[in-house]
Formats: C-alpha cells, structure tokens, sequence
C-alpha cells in the first residue's frame, strides 16, 4: 500500500493503491502515520515527500471504507476519527518539513492530506481538489482546521461548502497550492534538495514557532518569539552557520 524509500537525504512516501486511485482506508491511515514516524526519527532525512502512485494523489476514502463507517458503531467511528486526526496531525507537527507532489486527484480527505503538508506542489491541470462531503450529506470535519489556516475562512467556505472541484491552477490562485508545475516529483526532489541545505534545528524552531503563535495574542507571541531568538542563538547550527557566513 505504501512505497517508502530514502533518497538524497529526502523521504519519498508514495501511496501505492492506484487501482483504488489511493484512497484511504484505516489499513493505509496506520501505515502513513508509521512511515511518517520512520522518516522523523531517521537522523539521515532531512525533508518528506509524499505522493500518490498512477494518476491520482489521494482520492478520499475507498468505498469498502466509506460502507464500512456507515456500519460503524459510535464507538467504533470515534475510534476511526482518533486514527485520521492523529495521522493529519503527525504530519502537520511533523518537525521536518513536508512537501506533498500532487500529481492528479486530492479530493476529500486526500485533500486534507495535501493541506497538511508544509508545502503543496502541483501539476495547474491534471491536478484536481475538492472537499465534496457535503454531497453526500457528511461534513469535513478535521480536515476544515488545516484548510482554514491555510486559505482563511472565506475561501475555504467557499470550497466546502459548495463541494466544488478545482485544478491545480485554481488552487494556486486561492493560495492553497505554493507551486505550480508540470513534473510535480521532480520540482519536489528539487524543493527538497533546497530545505536541505538549510539548517535543521532552524526549520524545526521556525515550524513550531509559527504553528503557536497563530493562536496566541501580540504580547505572548512576541514574548515567545524572543525565548525563540535567545534559543537559536545558542545552537551548533547557528555557529556553524555564522563562522561559515563570516570566513567567506
């Protein structure tokens, strides 16, 4: 279900159901979350890829998934939204950074898997997202946190709420999308190969730093932010990195 290689210093996680176009089931939510955990916890990766097998990125839940939440117990629907929140989560507090190459389809929750990565590469029209719950009367519940702090409230009304499927152009324009591209894997390994080159504890410090502050008010941010500044002063990266700046 799930390809997992290193290359170059950058974790490639390739959904592999192309004849289901990679949608989600509970199998494939649990191994998404380990493969992610893998590539943190290796100190030879510095960035994550992820990225969809065939034509499609991620096309929501399969209908052997969807049959089966309707079935489900409460319980047992709880139990399954724990699984998908964590999954969206690990990936959003993930310390490295991620980039999803989104080469066709990223409707639904394959939509929100997108959202969740720290930048979205895609191809203006072969690329498509949506969020079409509401067609078929459920609601995009988790999934709405993530695409509201990334487009705002207004076009992710928008989106939701008509159920619309945009391209990659589109997508780019309401700035949901970062990059535009026609070789979505190749720009990714090329993104990849810049975050590299940068410094680790830097990006981690700067992630963290920008997921808190959006929800605290001017004075705590800005009293965070100068722990922050005090902090990174005093790492190896930093310097490394001044005696590197200095010595050219």
């Amino acid at each position: 279900m799930i390809n997992y290689e290193i290359r170059n210093r950058t974790a490639i996680i390739t959904l592999n159901r192309p004849e289901k176009r990679n949608a989600l089931n509970s199998e494939l939510v649990t191994l998404i979350k380990e493969k992610i955990s893998d590539a943190e916890a290796d100190d030879s990766v510095k960035s994550i890829i992820l990225t969809g097998e065939g034509k499609a990125f991620c096309a929501g839940a399969d209908l052997e998934y969807l049959n089966q939440i309707r079935n489900n117990s409460v319980i047992e629907n709880e139990k399954d939204s724990q699984s998908l929140a964590e999954m969206y989560l690990k990936i959003y507090k993930c310390s490295k950074p991620t980039i999803a190459a989104v080469n066709g389809a990223a409707i639904a929750g394959g939509c929100g898997l997108a959202s969740v990565c720290d930048f979205i590469i895609a191809n203006p029209l072969e690329s498509k997202f949506g969020y079409s719950e509401v067609k078929i009367g459920f609601v995009p519940a988790i999934v709405s946190i993530f695409l509201i702090k990334r487009i705002g409230e207004g076009k992710a009304k928008q989106l939701m709420l008509t159920g619309d499927i945009i391209d990659g152009k589109s997508a780019y324009e309401i700035g949901l999308v970062n990059y535009l591209s026609e070789n979505v894997f190749d720009d990714a390994l090329k993104l990849a190969e810049k975050l590299n080159s940068n410094s680790s504890e830097s990006i981690m410090m700067t992630k963290q730093m920008i997921h808190l502050i959006s929800t605290m008010n001017v004075d705590d941010a800005v009293n965070y932010c100068l722990r922050i500044n005090v902090l990174s002063r005093s790492t190896k990266d930093f310097e490394e990195g001044i005696n590197k700046f200095l010595n050219k």
